[in-house]
This record gives structure tokens, C-alpha cells and sequence, in this order.
């Protein structure tokens, strides 16, 4: 018993030893915070079911900016829009960082465009905006692509007849799509065994990194790897979908016109290519491994969740489904799908969308920014490599910016005159130097996803609206709303 006690002892001991070890010099420096357990910081504070309610509250206590322990960790959490907005955009280089997310960062050894630091990030973005641009991101012949798929997904929706259905799977099928024709110049019929198995690797991910066990792998990841859970099966994942990957970049390699690349895996090839002989080079297979992984991850979970609200949202109201289907009647008309160009012309429909972003807030922590230089913010020292939680709920949700932030109302992107208005503190792609590459493409995918579905369908809910929760299901990379199902009656 003796020895157990003393190996305990001991054990503790190192535990405070290694925190003490990895707290940063200067500490005394950082924001100040609620005070830290040896090697648990203050996770017994977080309560890590519901961290996102508790960091907000938090904010209550210490103010807009002040620091937590994720474990030995020590992280500044920015809340409200000037803190946030300080941080990202007055600051953008300063806080234009990756910071420590080991959920991704393991399997991506720092490869890619969302989880790279340094000059291999600013490279990998250049060149993977250009490329997006010559394909003409944001352009009509993106919107063409947009509008052939959103075809076929209302063609799906009519098979329906009326009857409930879940539209998770055949959305997830459509959106999927658009950012596949993009990296990989195609687009796969819904029943694709290629297809299916993206989704589904990339949706079990979500799922794990949404849970108990993804939070938990992200503060000690060195002691998870040696646990069992469900946490082993991401990286198990990523494996599979790294295969899938090299698989259609060895059939472009085959094919590869380089006086006419066709899609983002043609034209890195060509990068790769052109920079063989320099040893320095960020352009090599596994950074295009990793860039097309994080375009897939990206382009697909968050506007699919998105959409999944956005149905639900209107389902609860259906007046203003009402409403939004009038305007599209007036502004578009039966005879043909509506346009990007018609967004203009459609200011409640476009406040509504905007409502739905920032409503949900799908992505309510952003992933972790990290300082790039020592930096002096509100008065406080942040040494180079501290990492930054940037709470983009509390900036949705700040009762400085709009009005009545706990409610769904599109009056919140609304003149007096019912003109869309823009707001400073619309911040769903994040903002600053780590802005979402395809921010532009996702913008224009829920205009005509959901435009187009209520041109053609008015959606039913199984129960009564007033029955139904907005409140999500599940809270952690991102937001996930509550299982549901709906009608599809024909307009």
C-alpha cells in the first residue's frame, strides 16, 4: 500500500512539474483568468460538456479578453466584437497564426492550407487563391456549375412526392459536389461509392470532433494516443481519406495537360512541378494531400450544416418562408432558377440568410488563432506562440451590434426602408488573415440552394413549428442542429 501511495505521490509531483515546465515565462504578463489546476489548468471550471457556455461565461468575470489553462495550456480568450475584431482585423498580422489543434494538426503534420504556420501558410494561400481564381471561383462559370447541380438536387427532392424525409444525406450528396468539381474537375452521380465514402469519413470525423472524446484528444492528445475510444477511429479516417485522395491525383497525374489544367489537383501538379529542383519548396505530394483534405473538410460540413438549419429555421417560421418565397416569386419567377445576380433584388431574402449565419453560429470558437510575434494587446504581453480562442458567438450574440441577439430576426440586416444592411460584426468565415478561402463559393451555394428550393417547394414540418428546437444538437469544432425530418409540397 506504502508503494502505491508513494508512486501516487510521485506521480503527482511530475504532473506539477511538467505544468510548471510548459507554463510560459511571463505568464504574470497574460490577461488574468480563473486560477489554474497543476496539469488540469482549468478544465474542472469548464465543465468540457458545455465549454462554449462556460468560456462565455467566463467573459462576465474576467472581461473581453483574459486567459484559461486547457491543461498545461495557457490560451487567451478574445469575446465580443471589438476584442474579436481588434484581434483579427486591427491586428491581422500579429494574430494570423494557427494555434494548437492537434484533432488535425497530428495527421497534417503542418501541411495545407488550414493548419500551416509561417511562410509555408502565406505560400499555400497565394497559390491556392490564384488557383481557385482561375477556375473561376466566384465567376459565372462557377455559378453555371452551381446551378447544374443545384438541378439535380431538386430533381432528387421531387422524388420525395410529398413524403417526410431527412435531408441531411441528399444535401450532403449535392454540396459535395460543387467543391468536388472544383479540386477534382468532376462531379459523381449521389449513389458514387467515391463520393459516399468522403462523406462519410468526413461527417464521422465531425461527429468524434463535436464530442466528449475530440475535446479531450485536443488537450492531451499524448495521453489519448496510448487510451481506446472513438477518438483512435479519426486518424484512422484521415488515413482512408488520404488514400481516396492519392488515388484520383495518380489518375491526374496520367492525364495532366499542362498547357490545360482543368481543376485545383491539375494546376498544384503543375506547382509541384515547376518547383522540383527547390529543396525548399512547400509544393510537394503531401502538402496537396493535406490541401485538398482541408478544401474537402471545409467545403462540405460547414455549408451542409448551414442548409440543415436554414430548412429548420424555416420550418419554425413559416412566415417568413412565406415572406421569402413572395420575394421570389416577384424577383425571379417561376420560369427559371434564380441567379447570384438576383440577390441584389432580393434584400429580405438576403437578410434572412444572413440571420440564419449568424443565428446558429456553426462555428462558434473559430478555430484557434496563435500570435506570430510577441504582442502587446489591452495592455497585456502575448509572447510569440501564445494560442487564441476568438469566441465568434459572443460576437453574433453582442448586444452592442444587434439588437436583440437572442432572437431570429432578419430586421438585424434591415434598414428602416427594408434595404439588406451590412454588419461589421458578421463574422461566419471568420475574418482577418485566416478569412475561409471559399468564403465567396459558400455565399454563393446557401443563395441558390435556398432560393431555389423555396422557388419550388414549400417545406412542411411533421409537427407543430412551435415544437421545434433550434438548439443544437451537439456543440464543439462546430454546431450540429437536432435530427429532423420535413415535407416537400410541390409549389
Amino acid at each position: 500500500m506504502d508503494s502505491i501511495i508513494t508512486a501516487i505521490l510521485l506521480l503527482l509531483l511530475a504532473l506539477t512539474c511538467l505544468f510548471l515546465t510548459l507554463s510560459p515565462r511571463g505568464k504574470s504578463r497574460l490577461p488574468p483568468g480563473p486560477r489554474p489546476l497543476p496539469f488540469l489548468g482549468n478544465l474542472l471550471q469548464l465543465h468540457s460538456k458545455d465549454m462554449l457556455t462556460h468560456l462565455t461565461k467566463l467573459s462576465k468575470t474576467y472581461g473581453s479578453v483574459y486567459t484559461v489553462y486547457l491543461g498545461p495550456r495557457p490560451v487567451v480568450v478574445l469575446s465580443g466584437y471589438q476584442a474579436v475584431k481588434e484581434a483579427l482585423v486591427d491586428h491581422k498580422e500579429e494574430f494570423s497564426g494557427r494555434g494548437h489543434y492537434p484533432g488535425f494538426f497530428n495527421f497534417t503534420k503542418g501541411n495545407g492550407i488550414a493548419f500551416s504556420n509561417g511562410e509555408r501558410w502565406k505560400v499555400l494561400r497565394k497559390s491556392s487563391m490564384q488557383i481557385l481564381r482561375n477556375l473561376g471561383m466566384g465567376k459565372k462559370s462557377t455559378e453555371e456549375h452551381l446551378l447544374e447541380e443545384v438541378g439535380f438536387l431538386l430533381e432528387e427532392l421531387r422524388k420525395t412526392k410529398g413524403e417526410p424525409l431527412n435531408p441531411t444525406f441528399v444535401l450532403s450528396r449535392s454540396v459535395s459536389n460543387i467543391i468536388c468539381s472544383v479540386i477534382f474537375g468532376r462531379r459523381f452521380d449521389y449513389d458514387d461509392e467515391y463520393l459516399l465514402s468522403i462523406i462519410r469519413l468526413t461527417d464521422d470525423n465531425l461527429t468524434i470532433l463535436n464530442s466528449r472524446w475530440g475535446e479531450w484528444y485536443n488537450i492531451f492528445p499524448s495521453l489519448m494516443d496510448w487510451l481506446p475510444g472513438p477518438h483512435r477511429r479519426l486518424f484512422w479516417n484521415y488515413r482512408r481519406l488520404k488514400d481516396l485522395i492519392y488515388r484520383s491525383v495518380r489518375d491526374h497525374q496520367a492525364s495532366l495537360d499542362s498547357s490545360s489544367p482543368q481543376d485545383f489537383i491539375d494546376y498544384f501538379l503543375l506547382k509541384i512541378a515547376q518547383n522540383k529542383q527547390d529543396p525548399q519548396s512547400h509544393f510537394h505530394m503531401d502538402t496537396l494531400l493535406m490541401t485538398v483534405h482541408n478544401l474537402l473538410f471545409g467545403g462540405i460540413q460547414t455549408v451542409v450544416t448551414t442548409l440543415m438549419y436554414a430548412l429548420l429555421v424555416f420550418l419554425k417560421y413559416p412566415k417568413i418562408q412565406v415572406r421569402v418565397q413572395e420575394e421570389i416569386d416577384h424577383v425571379v419567377g417561376r420560369q427559371r432558377l434564380p441567379t447570384a445576380a438576383d440577390r441584389a433584388a432580393m434584400p429580405y431574402t438576403d437578410a434572412v440568410i444572413h440571420e440564419v449565419q449568424r443565428f446558429t453560429d456553426i462555428v462558434p470558437m473559430n478555430l484557434p488563432h496563435r500570435v506570430t510575434q510577441d504582442t502587446t494587446f489591452r495592455g497585456f504581453l502575448l509572447p510569440k506562440g501564445t494560442d487564441v480562442i476568438t469566441l465568434l458567438n459572443t460576437v453574433h450574440y453582442d448586444p452592442t451590434q444587434f439588437q436583440e441577439p437572442q432572437e431570429f430576426n432578419p430586421e438585424h440586416f434591415l434598414d428602416a426602408d427594408q434595404s439588406f444592411k451590412k454588419s461589421p460584426a458578421f463574422m461566419p468565415f471568420s475574418a482577418g488573415q485566416r478569412l475561409c478561402l471559399g468564403e465567396s463559393l459558400a455565399r454563393m451555394e446557401l443563395f441558390l440552394y435556398l432560393t431555389s428550393i423555396l422557388q419550388n417547394f414549400s417545406l412542411q414540418p411533421l409537427g407543430a413549428p412551435e415544437d421545434i428546437d433550434l438548439n443544437p444538437l451537439s456543440v464543439g469544432l462546430t454546431k450540429s442542429p437536432q435530427n429532423y425530418q420535413l415535407c416537400l409540397r410541390a409549389r
